[in-house]
């Protein structure tokens, strides 16, 4: 069995690839060169610890073990969202400091990859009858929200009977929000702008935010806001600069659709108060509202809002509460992406035996979550968000500084390799 070392060893070499999806796409790297640079580190890793391996020009790949006919599925991703500002450190490097391991993607979701690497080359290692096989599907495009990669796995590829994604939090997942990312633009002709563009990805409250105009004397303005990055799921966590410039420009006396629809239904609200959105439940919470890009793009503004709303609302009323608000701005609104809530009943049988791995390994029994972020358990059938996230630790992923805790990284491991050899011997008739 191999060394925690050895897989401390394997990690470095994965953060130190920048693998931001959609960047220096090429036709034998769909993804982006550097997506497909950290697939083949990782496809070979796993060719090293004794697995098979497949990659489907570029579009989709694994690592597989067993032999049987039923599969189980482990659904990890190497791709990152950007670095951001503000990093103390190399973010493209694992730099291990006072028990953390700090990197972009340490936490999300590259860490949890190699321990689950880890974990089915355990199995392989101890010889094991396996009644099913197991199946490390790498994601490439989870960042991005459009998950191209998995429709591509789900209308080419076999599908699972069980199996789990190591891209949310534990003890494990009964639910996930629903989620809405939405576009506003206006014709950059009639904005009063030059220039605004600010944010790294629609997921992400914005750190950085920039914008170019003529000042009352009729000179050329350049105004530069600072934020600090989160999650969209916490965006009570971040500052946002979008939010600082639009009081900027409003204070310039620049007034446009976009700045007027920003300070009358967003402003510094964090869960669609103003928007007449602000729903919650018990299962689920509340609300989340983040813009968190800005363009000039094609002779236009563009700003993205990212929406998360509880399972037992109505995502349908939400979107037209928001195109009725950006036509009365005179604002176009479409939607890049919408996704509906997922929830599992408690009695679930692939759930159970995780939530009974996780319990074995830790002695918590806590309940299962519904979350806001958005996982590939939406993507194929049978698939639970089963950590990496452990109760009480901050959260850092999409954030500067990103880390993941050693000893946490390391326990991840056991947590999955027992989760694995459950999940090969489960009833799936209950």
């Amino acid at each position: 069995m191999r060394t925690n070392q050895e897989m401390l060893q394997a990690l470095e070499g994965l953060l130190a690839i920048s693998s931001v999806a959609g960047e220096d796409v090429t036709p034998e790297a769909p993804y982006g060169t550097g997506v497909a640079k950290a697939l083949a580190y990782t496809l070979r890793l796993c060719g090293e610890l004794g697995m098979r391996t497949v990659n489907r020009d570029g579009q989709t790949a694994w690592a597989e073990i067993g032999e049987r006919d039923e599969l189980v599925a482990v659904i990890p991703h190497v791709d990152v969202v950007p670095a951001g500002d503000g990093w103390t450190m190399e973010p493209f490097a694992c730099t291990k400091r006072d028990g953390r391991l700090y990197g972009r993607g340490s936490s999300d979701n590259k860490g949890p990859a190699i321990a689950c690497v880890f974990a089915a080359a355990d199995l392989l290692a101890e010889q094991l009858p396996l009644s099913r096989r197991i199946r490390l599907i790498f994601g490439q495009c989870e960042e991005t929200g459009q998950w191209s990669d998995m429709a591509y796995y789900r209308r080419h590829e076999e599908q699972p009977c069980a199996g789990f994604t190591p891209d949310a939090e534990f003890p494990a997942l009964c639910g996930e929000k629903g989620m809405l990312w939405l576009e506003l633009s206006m014709p950059l002709e009639h904005s009063g702008l030059s220039l605004l563009e600010g944010g790294s990805a629609c997921n992400m409250v914005a750190s950085w935010c920039r914008a170019r105009f003529r000042d009352g004397s009729g000179g050329d303005r350049l105004v530069e806001t600072q934020g600090l990055a989160a999650h969209a799921t916490v965006p009570e966590q971040g500052d946002s600069a979008i939010r600082k410039m639009v009081e900027e420009l409003s204070r310039a006396g620049l007034q446009n659709p976009l700045i007027s629809f920003y300070n009358k239904y967003i402003g510094e609200s964090c869960h669609g108060e103003k928007l007449g959105c602000c729903f919650q439940d018990d299962a689920s919470g509340t609300t989340t509202l983040c813009s968190g890009m800005v363009r000039t793009d094609g002779g236009a503004i563009r700003m993205t809002l990212d929406i998360r709303y509880p399972v037992t609302a109505d995502g349908g009323l939400i979107l037209e509460t928001v195109t009725a608000a950006a036509q009365a701005e005179g604002l176009t609104l479409d939607v890049l992406k919408h996704d509906k809530p997922l929830y599992r009943a408690p009695s679930d049988p692939v759930l159970q035996q995780l939530l009974a791995a996780y319990r074995e390994e830790t002695g918590d029994f806590s309940d299962p979550l519904v979350i806001g972020g958005g996982t590939y358990a939406r993507a194929l059938d049978n698939i639970v968000g089963f950590g990496a996230a452990f109760p009480g630790r901050r959260h850092t992923e999409h954030q500067k500084d990103e880390y993941i805790l050693e000893e946490d990284f390391y326990k991840l491991r056991s947590i999955y390799r027992t989760a694995l050899k459950k999940l090969l011997v489960m009833d799936l008739s209950i």
